[in-house]
C-alpha cells in the first residue's frame, strides 16, 4: 500500500511539475510575442515619421504631381551600415500598396532590405529610405518571398556630399526610385545585390499567425489599428 501511495505521490508531483513547466513556457512565449509586436509597432511609427519628413521636404527631388502615379511605397526608417555584412547596409521596412480601383492605401506589410552597399560616409552610418514604386509589375515583385533590386542605383539628384537636410535620388530598374537621406555625408550608394525579403515573423507578430503579404496588400483581410497613423499620413500626401 505504501509503495502504491508513494508511487501515486511521485506521479502527482511529476504531473504538477510538468504543468508548472508548461505554464512557464507559455508565459515566456507570450512575453516574447508581446516584445515582437512592440518592435513592429515601433517600426510602423518610425516609418510614419520618415515618410512625413520625406513628404514635407521640398528638396527631395520629385514633384507632388507625381504622387497620383505611385503604386506602392516601401519605407525603411533605419538602414544601418554593416548590419548585413562588412561595407553593406540593411534594415527593416514596411510596404503599403494603393488599390488601383479605390485609391485606398493598404495596411503595411513587413520586409527586410539587405546588402545595400554604401559609398564613402562621413559623420554617421544611419540612413532612411523611401522607395517609390511606379509600376504594377514592380509591386508584384513584393509578393514573392524575396527578390533583388535590379542593377546599380544611379545617384540622380543631390549628388555626392548630400547631408542630413537633403535626399539623394537613387534610380533603380523596374519602375522603382529610391530616396535616401543619411545622418551625415555620403558619396552615393549601390543596389547591386540588394535583396528585399518578406519578414514572415514580423507580419505574424503584427497581424496574427499564418498571415501572408497578399492577405495584407491584396485581399486586405488583415488589419491593425496601430497602423492608421501611417496610412493617414500616406493617404494625405499621395493624392
Amino acid at each position: 500500500m505504501r509503495m502504491r501511495i508513494k508511487g501515486f505521490l511521485i506521479r502527482s508531483v511529476f504531473s504538477a511539475g510538468s504543468v508548472a513547466l508548461a505554464l512557464s513556457m507559455l508565459a515566456a512565449t507570450a512575453a516574447a510575442a508581446g516584445d515582437e509586436y512592440s518592435r513592429q509597432q515601433e517600426l510602423v511609427d518610425k516609418a510614419r515619421l520618415t515618410f512625413e519628413k520625406f513628404a514635407a521636404d521640398p528638396m527631395k527631388g520629385w514633384r507632388p504631381s507625381e504622387a497620383k502615379n505611385v503604386k506602392a511605397l516601401f519605407i525603411v526608417p533605419q538602414l544601418l551600415k554593416g548590419a548585413f555584412g562588412l561595407g553593406a547596409g540593411g534594415g527593416s521596412g514596411v510596404l503599403l500598396v494603393r488599390d488601383e480601383a479605390t485609391g485606398e492605401w493598404s495596411q503595411p506589410a513587413f520586409y527586410t532590405l539587405g546588402a545595400l552597399s554604401f559609398g564613402l560616409q562621413v559623420g554617421g552610418d544611419a540612413s532612411e529610405m523611401v522607395l517609390v514604386v511606379k509600376k504594377t509589375g514592380a509591386v508584384d515583385s513584393f509578393y514573392t518571398s524575396s527578390f533583388k533590386l535590379g542593377g546599380d542605383a544611379n545617384v540622380a539628384a543631390g549628388g555626392a556630399g548630400v547631408g542630413i537636410k537633403g535626399w539623394t535620388r537613387l534610380t533603380f530598374g523596374g519602375g522603382m526610385v529610391g530616396y535616401l537621406v543619411s545622418q551625415g555625408l555620403f558619396a552615393g550608394a549601390s543596389a547591386e545585390g540588394a535583396v528585399v525579403a518578406v519578414s514572415g515573423r514580423s507580419n505574424e507578430a503584427y497581424y496574427g499567425q499564418g498571415i501572408r503579404p497578399t492577405d495584407i496588400l491584396v485581399t486586405r483581410t488583415a488589419g491593425n489599428p496601430g497602423a492608421e497613423g501611417l496610412r493617414a499620413a500616406v493617404a494625405g500626401a499621395m493624392k
